[in-house]
Parts: structure tokens; sequence; C-alpha cells
């Protein structure tokens, strides 16, 4: 396996293959080849990083998770029937750890702060951490939209702020998303699509027009 699954921001040139190919890497990977395993993480590495990332919101989270999510696919290689694709199937088992992580944080942030209210609880914690320093959305938008932007993603119903944070990652198509998150491709579209009308409702009232 390689030495850093999860990598950086950007995924590694590893070429197109084919989803036999890709299928091939797998049977060999259950057989115990570990550096056809390798090829899979590097392959996957950008994707199952950006989902934990897209939930946890705090990138030291998600490299942990997607860390765990390649073990336990290691471990569970038997259980891939090819009924979705590779991608797919691992990228939800690192967004189930995610929600679980997610859970447990928001958990251990209530018990800290027991004087919370319910509106401090719902990822805020996690969100306060990953808002510690710039990203690169910080860098495109600009510093002050970046930081009213990311205050607003937060007040989002999580269903809606999930599905509009793991598709506007980028990685994943709305068929994927569905797939991981588990709902039908018209949910996940009518949920982006609500998240991102509230969101432009909440910045016009700031003083920002829709563009």
């Amino acid at each position: 396996m390689s030495e850093n699954p999860t990598g950086g921001p950007a995924p590694p040139s590893t070429g197109c293959v084919t989803d036999a190919q890709l299928l091939e890497l797998v049977d060999r990977a259950r057989q115990g080849d570990t550096e056809a395993f390798g090829d899979l993480v590097d392959r996957h590495r950008h994707a199952v990083y950006r989902a934990a990332l897209a939930a946890l919101r705090s990138p030291e989270e998600a490299e942990d998770v997607a860390q765990e999510a390649f073990v336990t696919a290691y471990q569970k290689l038997d259980t891939f029937r090819g009924e979705a694709s590779f991608k797919t199937w691992v990228v939800t088992i690192a967004w189930r750890k995610a929600l679980d992580r997610r859970a447990s944080l928001s958990r251990w942030w209530r018990t800290a702060r027991p004087e919370a209210t319910a509106a401090d609880e719902p990822g805020d914690a996690i969100e306060r951490l990953a808002a510690s320093g710039p990203s690169q959305e910080d860098e495109f938008l600009g510093s002050e939209l970046a930081g009213h932007l990311r205050r607003l993603v937060t007040t989002l119903p999580a269903k809606l702020r999930d599905s509009l944070l793991l598709v506007g990652s980028g990685d994943y198509s709305y068929e994927e998303a569905a797939a991981v998150i588990g709902a039908p491709v018209g949910t996940v579209k009518w949920r982006v699509s609500e998240a991102r009308r509230l969101l432009k409702r909440k910045l016009a009232r700031l003083g920002y027009g829709d563009d």
C-alpha cells in the first residue's frame, strides 16, 4: 500500500483505466497482492478524502477517516461484488465512517460544553475547528465572503449541507453522491438545489447579489 493513502488535495496522475482493469486490480488484491491494492488506493484516495472532508470539514479528521476507510476496504474486499463501482463502494465506506465520527465529536462537544444550545451542536464544533486557517475557498472567494459562506453552510439542515458539500466537491456525479448517501438521485438534486437557494437568500440579506 502507498505510504500516504490520502495524500494532499490534488490526486496523483495515475492515468485512465477501464472498469475491467479496476476489477482485475480488486481480484489481485483479494489474492494478497498489496501492490495492486496500493494502486487502488492511489487512484481513489482523493475521492475518499474529499468525501470525508465534506462530512467533517476538518482536514485532520478527514485524513484519519480516509485511512480507516482504506483499511476497512482491504479487510472487506471479499464483500465487494461489483454491483457499484469500486470508487462508489470505498467512498461509501468513508462516508459512513465520517458520519459516525461526526456524531461522536458532536456527543463529545455536548459533554464538554453542557451549557451549549441546540444551535451549537449540529457539526458546528467541527466547522469551527476547520475554520481556523485559510482554505482554497478563502483564496478564491475572498476572506470576508468565504467566512460568511462557511458560517451559513453550517446553519443548513444536515441533509442539505451534506448533499451540497459532497456534490460541490466536484469529485462525484449526482448518481455517485446518491449511492454514497443512500438516497434517490432526484432527492439529492433537490437537496443541493434547496441548499443553494437558501444560501443565496441568506447571502442576499448580507448584501451580496446572486453573482
